[in-house]
């Protein structure tokens, strides 16, 4: 959630680096940005609750001196948004600088020892523990190393921790971490640490996975890392990034979120390029199990829910999905190594999808990760990863990520199906040919809708509420549709299968309430007609997702949205979410809202 950045460099001032850096990690999510530099033997601060941009035009993030320093964008969860509670947090005497994403467990209990011990705390944050921890230690004649490998020991909880000093002998960053990403970067004279690769892209892409239990050194001469538990030295290589800065900014779009959802057919084509014997070795732990799992949080839930039912029709297996926050309270420890768990998350970094799984090989089930970031946390703990190929998604609302996990998934139920020979072998060919056709497919429903998307959030913007209604595979489509309009353009909007609108829901509509309908060309198709309706007859707007042709469903509808090629029903979710996208897009625009900027949301949810 946080944004963390830090640079140490030979020469130079690292104030406007840093303050660029907190920019492109903006999509992370925060409330409030500060920055900290290290010049003439003292720290040099500021801070302050707002976005990036205010806080610069109000106290300059650029006119800070030195050739050392760390940023950071905060995601409040212990104590309000302010001036104190926003990072770096500092040491009694002022030479000490944290920054910290994560959540300090023991806080309280350390805050009252530190107090009893005469330290000032200043903040109701966890973090600000942290210096003052290191304080004591370095007072004890450790170096900054030590002490915060020490302070680690103390602390409970999830960190992703840098740290700084003003002791001239050390000129050096330091950080490490447990259960939050940090990646460090390095060029001729010059490391970097952050929170997430494109903080410090535009100028390497070359990247060194900090592991947890880990901590690291950084000068502008090199780095060097170490194992907590043993003080053992570890050598990693690099990992050279395929993005380039330019795929991490919005190349002429107004959004990130609008350039996102045209890079979709790139990031399915990209995806259906990964090797066969990847997808084919996750395959073949798939059928040697007995029970088959899908763990996941928000978006990359509803892409496990369409996941199921392709499964189901393709491979003649129904995995049960799981919300990974509530995994451990729904199966009590009744798990076996015969078990198989599908984890899906885009970050790699989702806290209570990384608990579950954790949970999970406790019990001796097999790990299969399904995530977009290359080294996360998921890939270490999983048996078995698919790199899915969205490249950088910066907006908050997930939308290519979403559909690179929905190609990685048909991949795999088409590749189960052939283990299992639950679906003819001329099915499985004509349904790959069908993804070879995505991308242009995906394509033109972009084209098709983008107008109409526009044109109707104009209409409706002032509607205070939504119904999404779907069947079968629609019910994934008609949730993630939902979920986008209360992410970004912050819309009531409820799902629910069509079969259930008459228990509850229905007592909502009235005349114009607007209704959004996903009817595929599916064996639902009739039943949504009756449900449409039974709505249509309480006064409903009623707004239908449609595949290309359908005279009758266009009669039945105010405003429509069309699929303008024949979908394998499987895969209708692929298709049928482009206008929802769009929709939930215009909307925001239309009331006056950042889509890439959601309030109260974060790109990677890593507190439980």
């Amino acid at each position: 959630m946080c944004g963390i950045i830090g640079v140490v460099q030979k020469r130079g001032d690292v104030a406007p680096f840093l303050h660029q850096a907190l920019k492109r990690l903006e999509y992370r999510g925060y409330d409030s940005v500060g920055v900290t530099t290290i010049a003439d033997g003292r720290l040099h601060i500021k801070k302050e609750k707002g976005k990036i941009e205010e806080v610069h035009r109000k106290l300059n993030l650029d006119e800070m001196p030195g050739s050392m320093g760390i940023g950071h964008t905060r995601w409040a969860t212990h104590g309000i948004p302010s001036m104190l509670n926003s990072h770096p947090h500092f040491d009694c005497s002022g030479k000490i600088a944290v920054v910290h994403n994560g959540v300090i467990d023991n806080f309280m209990e350390l805050r009252a020892e530190l107090r009893e011990k005469g330290h000032k705390l200043q903040s109701e944050t966890d973090t600000e523990v942290i210096p003052h921890l290191i304080e004591d230690f370095m007072r004890d004649g450790m170096d900054l190393v030590h002490a915060v490998r020490e302070t680690t020991k103390r602390i409970q909880g999830t960190y992703a921790i840098v740290a700084m000093s003003t002791n001239a002998e050390e000129n050096y960053l330091v950080c490490t971490r447990d259960g939050n990403p940090l990646v460090i970067g390095r060029k001729k004279d010059v490391s970097y640490v952050s929170s997430d690769i494109p903080a410090f892209l535009p100028m390497t892409n070359d990247m060194i996975l900090l592991l947890d239990g880990e901590i690291a050194s950084l000068s502008a001469d090199g780095i060097k890392i170490e194992k907590i538990s043993d003080e053992s030295e570890v050598h990693r290589d690099s990992i050279r990034i395929s993005w380039t800065a330019d795929q991490a900014q919005k190349s002429g779009y107004p959004h990130f979120m609008l350039k996102e959802i045209h890079e979709q057919p790139d990031a399915i084509r990209n995806t259906l390029r990964l090797r066969s014997e990847v997808i084919r070795e996750a395959a073949e732990i798939i059928n040697s199990s007995e029970r088959i799992f899908m763990l996941a949080m928000g978006t990359s839930g509803h892409a496990a829910r369409a996941g199921r039912h392709m499964f189901s029709s393709i491979a003649g297996i129904l995995p049960v999905f799981e919300l990974a926050s509530d995994f451990s309270d729904t199966v009590y420890g009744a798990l076996s190594d015969k078990d198989c768990i599908i984890a899906i998350t885009q970050s790699g970094e989702t806290t209570d999808t990384i608990s579950a799984v954790k949970y999970a090989k406790e019990h001796g089930a097999k790990i299969i990760a399904i995530t977009n970031v290359v080294g996360s946390s998921i890939t270490r703990l999983a048996d078995h990863t698919i790199l899915t190929q969205a490249g950088p998604e910066i907006g908050v609302a997930a939308t290519k990520t979403f559909m690179v996990q929905l190609t990685s998934l048909a991949l795999l139920a088409l590749s189960v199906g052939e283990l299992t020979g639950f679906a003819d072998s001329r099915v499985i060919k004509t349904k790959r040919e069908f993804l070879e056709k995505l991308p242009d497919i995906i394509s033109d429903t972009i084209s098709r809708n983008e107008e109409p998307a526009r044109r109707l959030a104009g209409q409706i913007y002032d509607k205070p509420s939504l119904l999404f209604l779907g069947r079968g595979v629609s019910m994934a489509t008609a949730e993630e549709g939902a979920l986008k309009l209360k992410e970004i353009a912050y819309n009531h909007a409820e799902a629910y299968s069509a079969g259930e609108s008459k228990h509850g829901p229905i007592a909502l509509v009235q005349n114009d309430y607007p209704v959004i309908f996903v009817v595929p060309n599916d064996e639902t198709r009739s039943r949504m007609i009756g449900n449409i309706m039974e709505m249509k007859a309480r006064g409903a707007l009623v707004i239908s997702v449609i595949s290309k042709d359908d005279k009758e469903l266009e009669s039945l509808s105010n405003h429509i949205f069309t699929i303008p090629w024949d979908i394998e029903p499987e895969f209708s979710t692929m298709a049928f979410i482009i206008p929802l996208q769009l929709f939930s897009y215009y909307m925001a625009l239309r009331k006056g809202y950042d889509p890439d900027k959601p309030r109260n949301l974060a790109k990677s949810v890593t507190v439980l």
